[in-house]
């Protein structure tokens, strides 16, 4: 094992006690720490991704029959401290990982997504080595839907442009749009794009048009929709805003190409709340340049950090943009949720109650189910 590997576990900041602990003890004894009565043979051990600990810390640091320690974010230095401590159990954020992370954990473990989108976890390299894969569904449903609407309401009313002008102490009053009456298409009709629906139509008096996916009938109606199609074009025609809603994957990469941007109306915004990867960034800037479309509120990027895709423009360097860090689900509550979900799929696994587990992969219990029985009580 490298130097680095158990001193990184030992320098997250918020990490849980156990780390607080080793500060200022060597290599040595820090392993001699992780391979501890209380870590490796009374209580678990989960290592849990440092931006993601400091989200839920309470959550973590408070976790019942389990230890949950911050780990390294880059998948060499976190597969290093699965391999130091034992670790059978990790939870990661949206960060890509495709190699050495399903190496390290044991066969019958569990990586956890602390999220719902998983285009991260290589779920056809973790069930060849026998790791259990999962997300949390659900729990940040309200939160995105909000922000959502939080851009909607920006963009109509101006609001990023003219608090940007006050701050260089300019009085210049815009004149806004009223929300009531205006029609959101909203594309992709899962949870997350009913809860939007929900808080569009009664909250607002936004009239809600639908857009399923083209290889399937649309269903005859869904709450709180007007209408719901599956034609894009259809559902986009005539629309103030057209809001995505779509999971990452092959088929949905660059989706809202220059095709489709095409069908969208002048007057139109384009919300992402969803996944970077459904937007051709560079059609999207040239759309925006030549005011083909009104403007674009983004809270998710194909590359995070957001970076100028290649042969586009800086969407950074456009008035008509809204621009948030992938924020959507990075509530107070919605953090405790996804913690207390991650964590649960985690005691599920533990007590091998896997049908009850909000699996990915879920072809891995063929070859698990017997690995689990036979793994190490220790390790356990």
């Amino acid at each position: 094992m490298n130097r680095g590997a158990g001193l990184d576990v030992g320098r997250q900041k918020g990490s849980g006690s156990l780390i607080e602990q080793s500060k200022n003890r060597n290599r040595f004894e820090i392993m001699s720490m992780l391979d501890s009565r209380d870590m490796a043979r009374s209580r678990p051990t989960v290592l849990v991704t440092a931006p993601e600990y400091r989200k839920a810390e309470a959550s973590f640091s408070s976790a019942p029959g389990l230890v949950c320690v911050s780990a390294p974010e880059a998948e060499a230095d976190l597969a290093s401290a699965i391999h130091a401590a034992q670790a059978r159990y990790v939870i990661v954020g949206p960060r890509a990982y495709s190699g050495a992370l399903y190496d390290a954990v044991h066969e019958g473990g569990v990586v956890a997504r602390f999220g719902v989108g998983h285009d991260g976890i290589d779920k056809v390299r973790a069930t060849d080595a026998g790791v259990l894969c999962t997300n949390t569904p659900d729990v940040l449903n309200q939160s995105v839907a909000e922000h959502t609407m939080l851009l909607v309401a920006a963009a109509a009313r101006r609001l990023v442009s003219m608090s940007a002008e006050m701050t260089r102490h300019v009085w210049d009053p815009a004149t806004g749009e009223e929300l009531h009456g205006k029609t959101l298409a909203i594309v992709g009709c899962g949870s997350i794009g009913r809860s939007v629906a929900r808080i569009a139509s009664l909250g607002y008096g936004m009239q809600v048009v639908g857009c399923t996916r083209p290889d399937a009938p649309p269903p005859m109606a869904i709450e709180h929709f007007r209408l719901v199609v599956n034609d894009f074009a259809m559902a986009v025609r005539g629309a103030d805003f057209v809001s995505l809603h779509l999971s990452a994957g092959a088929d949905n990469a660059y989706f809202v190409n220059r095709e489709r941007l095409a069908h969208l109306e002048a007057r139109a915004w384009l919300i992402n709340t969803a996944r970077g990867s459904l937007v051709d960034e560079a059609a999207l800037f040239a759309a925006l340049i030549e005011r083909r479309i009104a403007g674009a509120a983004l809270d998710v990027f194909a590359r995070e950090p957001y970076v100028p895709a290649a042969g586009s423009g800086d969407l950074r360097s456009l008035a008509n943009v809204i621009l948030t860090p992938h924020v959507g689900s990075n509530t107070v509550e919605a953090n405790h949720r996804m913690a207390e979900r991650a964590l649960q799929n985690i005691m599920l696994a533990e007590a091998g109650a896997f049908a009850r587990m909000d699996l990915l992969n879920p072809e891995v219990l063929r070859r698990v189910a017997g690995a689990f029985e036979s793994f190490p009580k220790r390790l356990r």
